[in-house]
């Protein structure tokens, strides 16, 4: 399971960290799941790979379930975080603006739709 986590997770990392990022906050919790999520599942692959876990008293099963099921619980909440910003892509990047600059591209669009899935 951690290889795909670690797959998807860098492709999400990725394809988020390629647009303009027009809402930080929202896709800078996107980012932040992201990243976090890949860097503690590299070690949770390092303590198996490397025989740390014959060695620290834990329920190694009851341990994996916890942090995949809070894995799953933010990279839902991220999901939604990044769809709410693709679903946006319509809108003027200024309100009070006469230009009609979108706030996604259609390639930054099919990006965030890419990132959201």
């Amino acid at each position: 399971v951690f290889l795909p986590l670690q797959l998807f997770g860098t492709i999400a990392w990725i394809l988020v960290a390629s647009t303009r990022i027009p809402l930080p906050v929202l896709q800078g919790w996107v980012m932040f799941v992201a990243v976090t999520a890949w860097f503690l599942s590299i070690v949770f692959l390092s303590v198996f790979l490397f025989g740390y876990a014959n060695r620290i008293a834990v329920n190694w099963n009851q341990a994996d379930f916890i942090f995949h099921g809070a894995t799953f619980v933010f990279y839902f909440g991220a999901f939604l975080l990044q769809a709410a910003t693709t679903s946006l892509h319509h809108f003027p990047r200024k309100f009070n603006s006469t230009a009609q600059e979108r706030i996604l591209t259609g390639h930054e669009y099919n990006i965030s739709i890419a990132a959201s899935v």
